[in-house]
């Protein structure tokens, strides 16, 4: 498979997504880049902003095997890896399998989980297996997490750990639309009650677990020069050497933003990086890999702010 063939696959799945969101094209090309770079994404926005529908929306376009938990105050690990449970008709125990054995998983709501069992999630995410009762399982190659969460409720939320947000390739966050695109969404969806179904809105499978595995060996081979490489590094290091930063991003944070810019090089059909593939995947690649010091927080920056500076700041390769 080609970047032409990628870049076609992908513009199918954005045409089929749309028939049931209107005015989300950017998360929906940061799902895309995430899926071919082998990453997870994290979708944060108050409520009624399309996270869930999104999500299940593009989990129809590709037939892979979908699993959903919707995250709750008293969900257990168990709940979301399974158990050995023992059958009194052989005397044996048998592994009763979670919902994290799936190819594409929508984490509904993650932060209204314990950090128990959010951390449940960090060896699926970061190995693509689970450890039950000592033993170690494999999950799907294609294995990625689509998790949403509510930022504008303080009781009965538990925020992810930096180690968790790690794992996250990108943080999308979604905020409310234009009146026009609002407008849309009313005359599509305002004459049925309750959640609107992708297939009954004519989402329809575009792409196969082959195929997506075909697109992910594509993005492996784009070409990414010294330069681009050099201004990679240089960019993830300056967010450690800056005063409004207590903690930068991590050299994992590197390798990932890379992965993802050979990616987004891909869906604009192109078998090299340029620097504004960097550029554009920067601030939903490094925003929740950075913790902003005490003294910004108090003179109100964000750390979108200090991220987009710093885009500024280093020099890109010509």
């Amino acid at each position: 498979m080609d970047v032409v063939e990628v870049g076609a696959i992908a513009a199918r799945i954005r045409n089929e997504v749309a028939k049931a969101v209107i005015g989300q094209t950017d998360t929906v090309d940061l799902m895309l880049t995430a899926l071919f770079s082998g990453g997870h994404i994290l979708l944060e926005g108050p409520p009624g902003t399309a996270k869930t529908l999104l999500a299940q929306s593009f989990a129809r376009t590709l037939s892979l095997a979908f699993g959903r938990i919707q995250f709750t105050p008293d969900l257990m690990p168990g709940d979301i890896l399974g158990s050995n449970l023992f059958n009194f008709q052989t005397s044996t125990f048998s592994l009763t399998r979670g919902p994290v054995f799936c190819d594409l998983l929508l984490a509904d709501e993650i932060n209204r989980t314990p950090p128990k069992t959010q951390a449940a999630l960090l060896e699926a995410m970061q190995e693509r297996s689970v450890t039950i009762d000592g033993e170690t399982h494999a999950l799907s190659d294609r294995f990625t997490v689509i998790a949403t969460q509510n930022p504008i409720e303080q009781q009965g939320v538990y925020p992810l750990p930096e180690a968790q947000l790690d794992r996250f390739l990108f943080k999308q966050t979604l905020d409310y639309l234009s009146r026009e695109d609002e407008l849309m969404v009313v005359k599509a969806h305002g004459s049925q009650a309750g959640m609107p179904d992708p297939e009954g809105l004519g989402v329809t499978p575009i792409a196969d677990q082959a195929t997506v595995a075909a697109a992910v060996k594509t993005v492996s081979r784009v070409r990414l020069s010294d330069e681009i490489a050099a201004y990679v590094v240089d960019l993830i290091r300056s967010t450690r050497e800056n005063a409004d930063l207590q903690t930068g991003a991590s050299p994992r944070a590197g390798s990932t933003l890379a992965v993802a810019a050979r990616a987004r090089a891909v869906l604009d059909g192109r078998d090299y990086v340029i620097p504004d593939d960097v550029k554009g995947l920067a601030l939903p690649a490094l925003r929740h890999k950075v913790v902003l010091s005490a003294a910004a927080e108090i003179e109100g920056r964000r750390v979108d702010q200090v991220i987009a500076s710093l885009i500024d700041q280093v020099p890109a390769p010509r």
